[in-house]
């Protein structure tokens, strides 16, 4: 099994503590994994991508991805790019409270989670990200929500521990978020 995530965002999402936190739950899981990212020269509002690469055997190289099983897409302005990029039979979470219009793509399953909103109610706009990340894990199944707060724990810097909690609850969010009913079986073993 090897399954690739891209994600992208602007600068000030969490985009790359979101894509640490999974990576580091992958790992948890016993699965190995590639993580690299992406961003633009300033802090926040510019581009920014992370591309993790997860599998059940060791990953070589670091790899090329030209193609990915999933997607998470956290702001419009970057996110068309890298929807044609999710493969038939993929899927591609969409960050439905800051999306102008409907995502759709024939082939790929689009599960909209109102991650900004659901992180305001959770505390913090700027865990919107970790929203993600929990939903990621119940579409997926690839990791536990407590692989994924052992991860928080393990991604945020000792100066921020005090954000541990609330990163907690946004993942909490973000799983239950996603129906269990809603989430087709093809989605659920890539």
């Amino acid at each position: 099994m090897e399954l690739e995530l891209l994600m992208t965002g602007i600068g000030g999402q969490g985009i790359q503590l979101a894509a640490q936190v999974l990576a580091r739950a992958a790992v948890g899981e016993g699965l190995f994994v590639q993580l690299f990212g992406s961003y633009g020269g300033m802090m926040r509002g510019g581009k920014t991508e992370a591309t993790l690469v997860v599998a059940d055997v060791a990953v070589e190289t670091p790899p090329t991805v030209h193609s990915a099983y999933a997607a998470i897409l956290m702001h419009h302005e970057y996110a068309p790019t890298v929807l044609d990029r999710v493969r038939t039979g993929g899927v591609a979470l969409v960050n439905s409270s800051v999306f102008e219009h409907p995502v759709q793509r024939e082939g790929v399953v689009v599960v909209d989670v109102r991650a900004t909103d659901l992180a305001v109610e959770v505390g913090h706009i700027m865990t919107a990200s970790m929203v993600m990340a929990g939903a990621f894990a119940k579409v997926t199944r690839l990791m536990t929500l407590d692989s994924l707060a052992e991860a928080v724990s393990e991604s945020l810097p000792s100066y921020r521990t005090q954000h541990i909690a609330l990163n907690v609850a946004a993942l909490h969010a973000g799983y239950s978020e996603v129906p269990a009913d809603a989430i087709p079986h093809a989605v659920l073993t890539p």
